[in-house]
Formats: structure tokens, C-alpha cells, sequence
């Protein structure tokens, strides 16, 4: 039994390069009729979103949650953490695709140091679901440092 269930919804009208799609997050019910383009994909994002950008939200905030967790396991809660998602979509020989996924986390700990700090961070991100989910298809690209280190 799943532990949780999200749902979005879009609705397209039109053919890929000029259609356009109207996202809704309906579980949350935060946005809805967001504008999606094959444009803001491949192009400039020009008030749109993207599936890409969309994954790279997840996986910010998933990361975020992954690596909060792991620091107050150890005993060392942070105070801030700075976490950057970065997509990245890319023509292959089978066709287009997410290639990479850089995260960047910059972070205040007290009484942690940088390579410990690094440790942690690393499996952080092996406990991450959304890491989870796109691993061994989407190369994973960690940066970790510390505020002031």
C-alpha cells in the first residue's frame, strides 16, 4: 500500500511545437492552469514551465528534506539549508533527454566540519526517493559545502 499518492494533471491542445499544455496540481491544489510549452523546454521558459523544471523542483525539495533528516539523525540539525536543482535535457540517439541532475547544497551546521558535512550529504542523496527514482537513468552531480568553510 503506498504511503502517499500526488496527483497533476494537463491538459494539451494542438501538436508539440505550437500547442500548449494548462498544468493543475490537484493534490495540493497550489497552481493550477499553469502554462507548459515545448518552447519553454527547448527554448527560453518565457512565464512557463517545464517537465524539467518541474523535476528539478522535486528534486530540491526532496534533497532538502533527505539531507535535514540525515544531519538530525547524527545530531547536528542545520539551521539553513540551500539547495539548487539543475535539469538537464539533451538530444541523444534515442532521442531527447534529462542527462543530468546537478545538486548544489550550501549549508549552516554548527559544529559540523566540511568533510563530514560532505559525508552526510552524499547519503543523503542515496536516500533520497527522487534521487532514487531517477537513478542509474539521470547522472546525479553532488556540490556540498558549508557556509563559511
Amino acid at each position: 500500500m503506498a504511503l502517499a499518492e500526488r496527483r497533476a494533471e494537463v491538459t494539451w491542445t494542438g501538436d508539440l511545437t505550437k500547442g500548449a499544455g494548462q498544468l493543475s496540481l490537484q493534490s495540493s491544489g497550489i497552481a493550477r492552469e499553469v502554462p507548459v510549452t515545448w518552447a519553454s523546454r527547448t527554448e527560453a521558459p518565457d512565464g512557463k514551465t517545464s517537465p524539467e523544471e518541474l523535476l528539478a523542483a522535486a528534486h530540491a525539495s526532496c534533497y532538502a528534506m533527505a539531507l535535514s533528516a540525515a544531519l538530525g539523525r547524527r545530531g547536528s540539525p542545520p539551521e539553513m539549508l540551500e539547495v539548487t536543482a539543475v535539469a538537464s535535457l539533451e538530444r541523444a540517439d534515442s532521442g531527447i533527454r534529462v542527462s543530468a541532475m546537478d545538486l548544489t547544497v550550501r549549508g549552516r551546521v554548527p559544529g559540523l566540519d566540511q568533510p563530514t558535512f560532505q559525508e552526510v550529504a552524499r547519503a543523503a542523496e542515496q536516500a533520497c526517493p527522487i534521487s532514487n527514482a531517477i537513478r542509474n537513468n539521470v547522472e546525479i552531480r553532488l556540490h556540498a559545502s558549508l557556509e563559511g568553510a
